[in-house]
C-alpha cells in the first residue's frame, strides 16, 4: 500500500488506541481485571485496525495493471481481501480458542508468537520487493538508509522469533525433548551468528543486494533454532515470555517500516512487558537473563519430562484419601500448591470443590502459586481463575512463604521443582538457586503424583518424597481429589 500522510484524527485514534493497550496490560497484571484488561485490548486493536484500513486502503475505481493504476487497483481490491483474510483468520482463532485445553495453552501462545515472528518476516520482505508500495523508496527508487535499517532488524527479530518459537512449542507440546540440546562450541556458534547478523544489517545500508538480505533472514532462523535448542524445560516459563517480547519488537520494527504509529506503540508495549516479565522470572528463579540464554537449567544435567538419573531407592510412606480428608479436616490451616500435573488431569475445579468443604469445617485454606509454576507465566493462576477459586486465597511465593513454618498441612498437586529443597541445598543440582516453597517445614505433607518413577520437569529426584512427615498420594490428581472429597462428605 502506498505511504500517505497519516491524517491528524487517525493519529488520535491510534493515540487512543496505544491508551487502551497500557489498560489492557494494567488489567491483565490481576486475575481479577484480567477480563476488563482483555477487553481494553481488543477494543484498542479494533480502533487500530478500522484506522489503518481507513487511511492505508482507501477505495478507488477500478484501473489496469502496471504502474500506478497496479498501486490504485490493490487499493481497491484488496480491501475485500484483508476483509476476507480478517474473518479467516478470525474464524480460525475463534475456533481455536474455543477448543484449546488449558494444559495446551502453553503451546498455543508459543504457536502465536511464531506467526507475529512470521508475519513480519514477510511483511520485511514484501516492503523490500515493492519499495514504492510502501512509501520507503527514495527518489532514485532505492530503499531509503533508514528504512533498511528498520527492515533488516525487523527481518531479524521476526525470524528469531519465529524459529524459537517453532522450537518451544515443540518441547512444551512433547514433541521433542524437553532437555537441554548442547552444541559442541554453541556459544562461539552463537556468538559469531550474532555479530554476523548486526553485521549484514549495517552493510544492507550500503548495498541493498537480494544476497544481503537473504543471508539476514537465513541466518535468523538458524539462530532461533540455536538459542532456544539448549534450554531446558525448567526455564520454559521465560522462554515464552522472552520471544513475546522478540515478537513485540519485531511488531514495532515493522511499524517503523510501514510508518504506521499503532505497531510501533503496540510493538514496544509487548517487547518492554515481555522483556520486564522475562526479569521478573529470572529473579524468581535467582538466575540471570543471559545465563538462561545460554542454556541457564540442565545445562549439566539431563532435563525434560521423564529425565533423570537412576535413583536409590528410598522408603517413602503412602497414603490414602481417607487419610488425607481425616488430616485436613481436623487442621487448622492448609496451604495447597498446584503445579503442571494438577493442569494435566484438569483438577482445578475439584481443587476448589475440595477447599471449600474444607472451609465449611472452619479449615483456613490458601493457594500458593510458584512465578514459574507451569509451562507459561501466569498458568496456575489462569486455571484457579477458570475453577472460580477466590483472588484473595492466592498468593505469590514471597507472600506466603513464611507461613509454611506454621502450617498445619502442605497439600501438593501436581508441583514438584517449585517445592524441591535440592534447589536450596545441592550445588550440583540444575535448579539450585531458585526460589521454592518451604513445604519441608509444615506439620504433615500430603504429595499427590501418578507415580513415584516420574520427576518433574527438570529431571531431579525431591527430597519430600520421603520426608518422616509425608505422605504420597499416588494416583491421577483429578481421581484422588475427587475421592478426598467424597470422604469429607461422609
Amino acid at each position: 500500500m502506498e505511504h500517505v500522510a497519516t491524517p491528524s484524527w487517525a493519529m488520535l485514534a491510534y493515540l487512543v488506541s496505544g491508551i487502551l493497550f497500557i489498560l489492557a496490560l494494567r488489567g491483565l497484571s490481576s486475575p481479577a481485571t484480567s477480563r476488563t484488561g482483555n477487553r481494553f485490548g481488543m477494543t484498542g486493536m479494533t480502533i487500530a485496525v478500522v484506522t489503518t484500513l481507513v487511511t492505508h486502503v482507501p477505495l478507488k475505481s477500478f484501473q489496469d495493471f502496471g504502474g500506478h493504476g497496479f498501486i490504485a487497483r490493490l487499493n481497491t481490491v484488496t480491501l475485500l481481501e484483508i476483509l476476507a483474510a480478517i474473518a479467516i483468520g478470525g474464524a480460525i482463532g475463534w475456533v481455536t480458542a474455543r477448543r484449546i485445553k488449558m494444559t495446551d495453552m502453553p503451546q498455543l501462545v508459543a504457536a502465536f508468537h511464531s506467526l507475529v515472528g512470521l508475519a513480519a518476516v514477510l511483511v520485511g520482505w514484501a516492503a523490500y520487493l515493492n519499495p514504492q508500495a510502501f512509501g520507503i523508496a527514495g527518489p532514485d527508487g532505492a530503499i531509503e538508509a533508514q528504512s533498511r535499517i528498520e527492515m533488516g532488524l525487523g527481518i531479524a527479530i521476526g525470524a528469531i522469533t519465529f524459529s524459537g518459537s517453532v522450537i518451544a512449542f515443540l518441547k512444551l507440546a512433547g514433541k521433542m525433548s524437553g532437555a537441554p540440546i548442547m552444541l559442541p562450541g554453541r556459544h562461539v556458534i552463537n556468538l559469531g551468528t550474532l555479530v554476523a547478523i548486526l553485521g549484514l544489517v549495517a552493510y544492507f545500508t550500503q548495498d541493498q543486494g537480494l544476497w544481503v538480505i537473504a543471508t539476514v533472514t537465513a541466518l535468523s532462523f538458524a539462530i532461533g533454532f540455536l538459542l532456544i535448542i539448549p534450554i531446558g524445560g525448567a526455564d520454559m516459563p521465560v522462554v515464552v515470555s522472552m520471544l513475546n517480547s522478540y515478537s513485540g519488537w519485531a511488531a514495532a520494527a515493522m511499524g517503523f517500516t510501514l510508518h504506521n504509529t499503532a505497531m510501533i506503540i503496540t510493538g514496544a508495549l509487548v517487547g518492554s512487558s515481555g522483556a520486564i516479565l522475562s526479569y521478573i522470572m529470572c529473579k524468581a528463579m535467582n538466575r540471570g537473563f543471559l545465563s538462561v540464554i545460554a542454556g541457564g537449567f540442565g545445562a549439566d544435567a539431563g532435563g525434560g519430562p521423564g529425565g533423570g538419573a537412576a535413583r536409590e531407592q528410598r522408603p517413602w510412606k503412602r497414603g490414602s484419601a481417607e487419610d488425607a480428608a481425616f488430616i485436613m479436616k481436623e487442621a487448622e490451616n492448609v496451604i495447597i500448591i498446584p503445579g503442571y500435573g494438577m493442569a494435566v488431569a484438569q483438577a482445578q475445579h475439584v481443587l476448589r470443590e475440595m477447599a471449600d468443604q474444607l472451609k465449611k469445617h472452619g479449615v483456613t485454606v490458601k493457594y500458593a502459586i510458584h512465578p514459574v509454576a507451569g509451562r507459561m507465566p501466569g498458568h496456575m493462576n489462569v486455571l484457579l481463575a477458570e475453577a472460580q477459586v477466590p483472588y484473595d486465597e492466592v498468593f505469590e511465593l514471597e507472600d506466603i512463604n513464611g507461613e509454611f513454618a506454621q502450617c498445619d498441612v502442605a497439600f501438593i498437586i501436581g508441583a514438584n521443582d517449585v517445592v524441591n529443597p535440592a534447589a536450596k541445598t545441592d550445588k550440583s543440582s540444575p535448579i539450585y538457586g531458585m526460589p521454592v516453597f518451604d513445604v519441608e517445614k509444615a506439620k504433615t505433607i500430603f504429595f499427590v503424583k501418578r507415580s513415584m518413577g516420574g520427576v518433574g520437569y527438570a529431571g531431579v529426584d525431591n527430597d519430600v518424597f520421603y520426608m518422616d512427615q509425608t505422605m504420597m498420594l499416588l494416583a491421577d490428581a483429578k481421581k484422588m481429589v475427587e475421592d478426598i472429597n467424597k470422604a469429607l462428605a461422609d
